[in-house]
């Protein structure tokens, strides 16, 4: 009897970092998530950038996050050679980041689930933050 096949993993593309989102690189490539939050009015955004998208101050500072959230809406891409799930996840600290959902069952993926950030490389750049059930 052959062994089971194994579906290929997938692979991803380094990120080009900039001058807004080179700190987030650098801490994801040693495992830590940030977000970023703004000294004028005290909200915490994702993705990063310089200005806060709530008051427009620069008064931005980085601070790490959790990396536990909840599934907030998810879609699975079936006609992919290696079908995966993309979603929106809604971080512990309030704030909804696009990811990938990996190392699930695609079928079990449900609204509200709890999940965590796992780090997936990327072809030759820092890891990926990716997230899994919790």
């Amino acid at each position: 009897m052959a062994p089971p096949i194994k579906p290929k993993e997938r692979t991803y593309p380094a990120p080009e970092p900039n001058p807004e989102t080179k700190r987030f690189w650098e801490a994801a490539a040693q495992g830590q998530l940030l977000i970023k939050k703004c000294q004028a009015c005290g909200e915490v955004h994702y993705y990063p950038r310089a200005l806060c998208p709530f008051c427009g101050s620069d008064r931005t500072d980085w601070q790490p996050a959790s990396g536990r959230g909840t599934v907030y809406s998810w879609s699975v891409m079936r006609r992919a050679e290696t079908p995966y799930a993309i979603a929106y996840v809604t971080l512990d600290e309030g704030v909804t980041m696009m990811t990938n959902l990996v190392d699930c069952d695609l079928d079990g993926i449900r609204i509200g689930q709890a999940v965590r950030v796992v780090w997936k490389p990327t072809a030759g750049g820092p890891p990926l933050p990716t997230f899994t059930p919790a």
